[in-house]
């Protein structure tokens, strides 16, 4: 089995920057439209040259791909469609051998209904996995034991005549939810995490966590009382279907499995709205997780000073023993550049990357953020996405983030495949193409390389402190400090020039423009500066 590299830049994982690979569509290699593990090795000197400490793999594990990945059938497997355990182990050699961390998926909340333990459960009530899964009798009536909706399609409850019963699903009906109140199927996920954990890799990130247990006593969940609903799980307050209590006693068996391997990393996504709790109570002490990120930027419409303070507002105390994550953009979500862009899309891009390397914490970038690539407008009739499909056109769904990566302007498919993608690229994105953009000193993906050399370089970011500065309401100003090393991180993300009026003097280290230094009086709309204070 692989052994793990060792970070040399800094002390792994403080600050570390993440790169998220979405292989259905970052590199194809054997010619059927959908990318692969052997693809991601051949662009791991791409990965090495960004500067990124690690990178996060959605799942490539076998499945029917109901969901695209996240429905599992064997989580120690790979799908054929992305290759074999020899080709992934290939990938953490490779990878480390780069000094590039390998962070998988870890899908611990359900399962796909093909998965053989599913299959054993819903035979009869007696087996030996009989109460693995969610089931429930259903009320006199016939009806769901609860009123339970999922995410994407409905009720959360689905009829299986092999048991006579019901069973539980947040997402979509061929996604049945473990019941990890079981210890054993607690200790079969363990398990799951001890096989990847023997092949070399170096964390998980555990997707939808906070959907992992359920309220053992049924009960119904309120209404929400939300403004226009665009689904039916928008009409509940989601009190009894996630985020239970006892998530986090899993978390620390979790833990103490990655402690046997070193310095594992793990992160939660956390979804929900109200989750800086529940992203503190899994990352409490060093007995849980390394960090969580929750959707604050990821779902949010727009970009303003409001909404950053809001945001970190819950993570500004130097004592906490746990940091966040963030991210602007990722697999689930509107790409950042069409979500928050009123201005040059390009410009724009360099604003909001200028701002998440200067936040305190971890940091994930999403594949062709460095390339400030816009979201797709993906038609009706070539769409994959279950969620897009169930609910169109009322939700933007997630294939126009999920796009193919172009890496050369000028050839068939942009250099991603020789086949048609199983997804279209966007209008604009031959223009931001990686061979295109490697020849510009001023792209987005020099000024990213540029800002995360400089992030690694500078302890003040990686471990230092940010407080906010006051500034006029149109921009946004805080400091990140280490020691005698201060910095100052300054935004205009207003349309319009706004009045800067300094206290103290600095040297302009990095900024969206290289004519712009010093910045100026009025700051332009849409420019960001990190300017040197000291030392």
């Amino acid at each position: 089995m692989s052994q793990r590299n060792k970070s040399t830049d800094h002390n792994w994982p403080q600050g570390a920057v993440i790169y998220q690979i979405y292989p259905r569509s970052f590199m194809d290699t054997n010619d059927d439209g959908v990318g692969d593990l052997k693809g991601i090795v051949s662009k791991l000197d791409y990965i090495r040259e960004l500067g990124v400490d690690g990178i996060w793999l959605s799942p490539f594990f076998k499945s029917p791909m109901k969901d695209y990945g996240y429905d599992v059938a064997d989580y120690c497997q790979v799908d054929p469609l992305f290759g074999t355990l020899d080709d992934f182990d290939r990938l953490i050699k490779e990878a480390h051998a780069r000094d590039i961390k390998v962070i998988i998926d870890q899908v611990y909340s359900h399962t796909s209904d093909k998965h053989q333990w599913f299959q054993e459960s819903r035979s009869d009530k007696s087996n030996s996995k009989s109460d693995w899964y969610v089931w429930a009798d259903p009320k006199p009536d016939g009806s769901p034991p609860t009123n339970w909706q999922s995410v994407f399609t409905g009720p959360a409850w689905t009829w299986d005549a092999r048991r006579g019963q019901y069973y539980l699903h947040n997402f979509l009906d061929s996604q049945p939810d473990l019941n990890l109140h079981n210890p054993d199927v607690q200790s079969a996920l363990l398990n799951v995490a001890r096989f990847w954990l023997d092949r070399g890799v170096d964390g998980f990130r555990l997707d939808a966590i906070n959907f992992a247990m359920h309220d053992p006593e049924l009960r119904d969940n309120p209404p929400s009382n939300m403004t226009n609903p665009k689904r039916p799980f928008d009409f509940q307050n989601h009190l009894y279907n996630q985020s239970h209590s006892e998530i986090p006693k899993f978390l620390r068996k979790l833990r103490a499995v990655t402690k046997e391997y070193g310095d594992i990393f793990t992160v939660a996504e956390v979804v929900g709205p109200d989750p800086v709790a529940e992203m503190k109570a899994f990352t409490a002490g060093d007995q849980h997780l390394t960090t969580a990120y929750n959707f604050d930027f990821l779902y949010a419409d727009e970009i303003n000073s409001h909404i950053v303070k809001s945001a970190l507002a819950e993570w500004l105390d130097e004592k906490s023993s746990a940091l966040p994550s963030w991210a602007f953009s990722n697999h689930d979500t509107p790409r950042v550049a069409s979500r928050w862009s009123r201005t040059d899309s390009s410009n724009a891009a360099k604003l909001y990357l200028l701002l998440l390397f200067s936040l305190r914490g971890y940091i994930f970038l999403y594949q062709g953020e460095e390339l400030g690539l816009s979201q797709t407008n993906v038609p009706f009739e070539e769409l994959k996405d279950p969620e897009a499909i169930a609910n169109w056109p009322h939700t933007l769904g997630r294939d126009g983030a999920r796009t193919p990566i172009p890496w050369e302007h000028s050839t068939a498919n942009f250099g991603f495949s020789n086949k048609k993608p199983w997804l279209p690229f966007g209008s604009d994105h031959k223009n931001c193409a990686v061979d295109i953009q490697e020849s510009d000193e001023e792209s987005v993906l020099n000024f990213t390389r540029a800002l995360i050399k400089f992030r690694n370089n500078s302890p003040a970011f990686l471990r230092g402190s940010l407080s906010f500065v006051d500034c006029p309401p149109e921009l946004l100003a805080f400091t990140r400090t280490l020691g005698r090393k201060k910095y100052l991180c300054l935004f205009n993300f207003g349309l319009t020039p706004a009045e800067w009026h300094p206290t103290a003097q600095g040297k302009v280290v990095l900024s969206t423009s290289a004519s712009l230094n010093p910045p100026p009086a009025k700051i332009p709309p849409g420019q960001g500066f990190i300017l040197s204070l000291s030392g």
